[in-house]
């Protein structure tokens, strides 16, 4: 059976008429009788009252045309959720990400994709740089934002590509002898409470510091360690030290801090985007489209790993 044959049922039960409804289906009488009789042949039972005054359901016809629409129903329900799929309308897609990308630039990603694919399913999951890569390696994420490239067993089936850059930074209460200043140098920083996040989360902050303010500083040795850079700035503000996080920080001002450089500058691993080059999820290349859309500079190095002809359905080197 067929969907044809659902198709030619339903036609012969609306027009009443052999005739006329091998001329809706656009077929000739012959072949439509043979199909109706084929298909009560595979059914075991007869579908239709063949009388002078037209052709009617039996008791057996009604019961199999109400079946028959619904199937017709789902099947092209199907076609259309098929297509939906295929174009990454639908689906889920698994991003896990450091704390500090909620600052820049995943807030202005999540809302464009989620306005664009309301119908796909984001699973998101906060998770450290250490972790994040052997789960995307594993399959279990879809996309990664790691703070600097992924390391480790399996990163050459990854492709990576840098979607912010960073440097140190400080913030202050406002009522704070460094307040107001532009920027605050090595030695100012070795004089005062440090604020730092722990070397799970932003490993990269910690091994600037080292290199900034030597590897046993003291004012380093006694810094407080706060999980993220949210929970810094929040520190900062209630007068308990200087906070010591990456330049995204900026992208977050609360009431009472303020922000300061710190001199020599000292850069910051890239936050970095990665994701499997064998991946092929429409839900994906949606989500990779829209990093294009907001961030124009990362499309292109986007484009550069996967290759001009591929695009972002074909997978690249990291």
């Amino acid at each position: 059976m067929e969907a044809r044959h659902l198709r030619y049922a339903l036609a012969l039960a609306e027009h009443e008429h052999f005739g006329r409804a091998a001329g809706a289906l656009g077929i000739a009488q012959p072949p439509l009788s043979k199909q109706i009789a084929d298909l009560e042949r595979e059914v075991g039972a007869r579908l239709f009252d063949r009388t002078r005054r037209g052709v009617f359901p039996t008791a057996a016809g009604t019961a199999f045309l109400a079946r028959a629409r619904r199937a017709l129903d789902e099947i092209a329900a199907a076609s259309v959720d098929a297509a939906r799929a295929a174009r990454g309308e639908t689906g889920r897609l698994r991003l896990g990400f450091i704390a500090s990308a909620l600052l820049e630039p995943l807030p202005d990603v999540l809302c464009r994709f989620g306005r664009e694919r309301p119908d796909v399913q984001l699973e998101l999951h906060e998770m450290a740089t250490s972790c994040s890569t052997s789960v995307l390696v594993a399959g279990d994420l879809d996309v990664a934002i790691t703070l600097g490239p992924p390391r480790g067993v399996g990163v050459e089936r990854l492709v990576s590509v840098p979607i912010g850059h960073d440097h140190l930074i400080a913030v202050v209460s406002s009522s704070h002898p460094y307040a107001g200043q532009p920027s605050v140098g090595v030695e100012q920083l070795r004089q005062q409470p440090l604020i730092v996040a722990s070397g799970e989360d932003e490993p990269a902050v910690i091994t600037g510091l080292r290199a900034l303010l030597g590897e046993d500083s003291p004012a380093l040795s006694g810094a407080t360690v706060a999980r993220d850079v949210h929970t810094i700035i929040g520190l900062a503000a209630c007068g308990m030290g200087v906070g010591l996080g990456p330049s995204r920080m900026l992208s977050a001002p609360r009431p009472g801090t303020w922000f300061c450089e710190v001199t020599p500058r000292t850069p910051l691993p890239d936050l970095v985007l990665s994701f499997a080059a064998q991946d092929r999820s429409p839900a994906l290349n949606a989500f990779l489209d829209v990093i294009r859309k907001n961030c124009p500079d990362v499309g292109i190095a986007l484009d550069h790993r996967l290759g001009a002809r591929g695009g972002a359905h074909r997978g690249g080197m990291r």
